[in-house]
């Protein structure tokens, strides 16, 4: 595991300044387990892609979006690939009217020029003029549009079994049919569920965990044609065009400068 970016003490406590921010860069992955800290966290990247875990669901993050997990939330993340990023952590007190629940949503060049600039203080306790950027990153995290770009977790235990499988292996072909027969559970049941559950239809759900899959696999530099393969396409053509229309490019362009 990649050792945490502040100790421990400063994320838990109540006191220390309103905001700190930090900037990490490096060809090693970031792989952090399930915690929580009493600071809220807003995270991103500036280059390659994260995959961010909260209890209720997860979240492929690259470098157009930001992850806000409220203080006190567990959560975990790992890079992919080459990775250069982000972190900003609001003091319990200073998350006042911002979301309650990890969100994703679209960064602006404003909130990214603030952090880099809030990531060169010294911890010490806030000057007027930092307080006032502090509150410019505040308002900006309150203010941006959400982006429903997660993969949201059903909580019925069957349920839940069937995602965890399709998360592990995302080209796993098994029809509705049988993976209602696999997890003991009425196929009716199962598609009147998950939508209930999660917002999408089966199908759908699949569909975007082979694309968060597939973006993981991207941004460590597997060729495309072996993300095809890894998620069970046998016409890459399929993939492509799949991919096109959720993301407006190809797999070969999506990371190119």
């Amino acid at each position: 595991m990649t050792s945490p970016l502040l100790v421990s003490s400063l994320l838990d406590s109540a006191d220390g300044p309103a905001l700190l921010a930090v900037e990490v860069e490096g060809a090693d992955p970031r792989v952090t387990a399930p915690h929580a800290h009493a600071r809220g966290q807003l995270f991103g990247a500036k280059r390659g892609l994260l995959t961010v875990g909260t209890e209720g669901g997860q979240w492929v993050v690259p470098a157009i979006h930001a992850v806000w997990v409220p203080p006190h939330h567990k959560h975990s993340l790992r890079s992919h690939g080459a990775f250069a990023g982000w972190s900003v952590y609001l003091a319990e007190s200073f998350c006042a009217d911002l979301p309650t629940m990890p969100c994703t949503m679209r960064t602006s060049g404003l909130l990214r020029e603030a952090v880099h600039r809030a990531a060169g203080w010294d911890g010490s306790p806030l000057d007027a003029p930092r307080m006032r950027l502090a509150e410019v990153i505040r308002d900006e995290l309150h203010e941006l549009p959400h982006e429903s770009f997660g993969l949201p977790l059903p909580s019925d235990a069957r349920l839940l079994r069937i995602a965890r499988a399709i998360g592990d292996d995302p080209a796993d072909a098994r029809s509705l049919d049988d993976w209602a027969a696999w997890a003991g559970i009425a196929q009716r049941t199962l598609t009147r569920r998950f939508v209930a559950e999660t917002g999408f239809h089966f199908s759908a759900w699949r569909q975007r965990a082979r694309l968060m899959r597939a973006l993981e696999l991207l941004a460590a530099g597997t060729p495309v044609t072996n993300v095809a393969l890894d998620l069970g396409y046998d016409n890459l053509s399929a993939f492509i065009a799949m991919f096109r229309r959720q993301f407006g490019t190809t797999p070969g362009r999506y990371f190119s400068p």
